[in-house]
């Protein structure tokens, strides 16, 4: 895989610019396993399907930034430590610390992610 650094990257950019969906459509594979919440969504369509869910239920995106990252590069594995400040429809506003663990095919796409909720 070339640069699994700079794939990282972009994709965390384009998040934090609101670019969810097309990120999504950019970085992942058709076989992706998503885990969050002791829940498992397995393929493309069904893990788009929650993205689009998740972003139309966005009625305000505070702040967000990344606080670390690491890349290693033997395992094709990144991880992200989140934080998210939002309002939810229905829920209100949010504030979320969590790790995103992603791992990556040769085609630099994501087969796995995994969340883990901080605090």
């Amino acid at each position: 895989m070339s640069d699994l650094n700079a794939r990282d990257q972009e994709l965390n950019d384009m998040i934090l610019q609101g670019k969810i969906l097309e990120a999504f459509d950019e970085f992942y594979a058709d076989d992706i396993v998503m885990e969050e919440d002791g829940k498992t969504r397995e393929g493309f369509d069904a893990n788009r399907e929650y993205e689009e869910q998740f972003v139309n239920s966005l009625e305000a995106f505070h702040d967000a930034e990344i606080r670390s990252r690491a890349v290693d590069e033997e395992n094709n594995v990144t991880l992200s430590e989140w934080y998210n400040d939002m309002t939810l429809e229905g829920v209100g506003r949010v504030q979320q610390e969590q790790v995103s663990v992603r791992t990556w095919n040769e085609d630099g796409k994501i087969t796995n992610e995994k969340f883990y909720k901080l605090g």
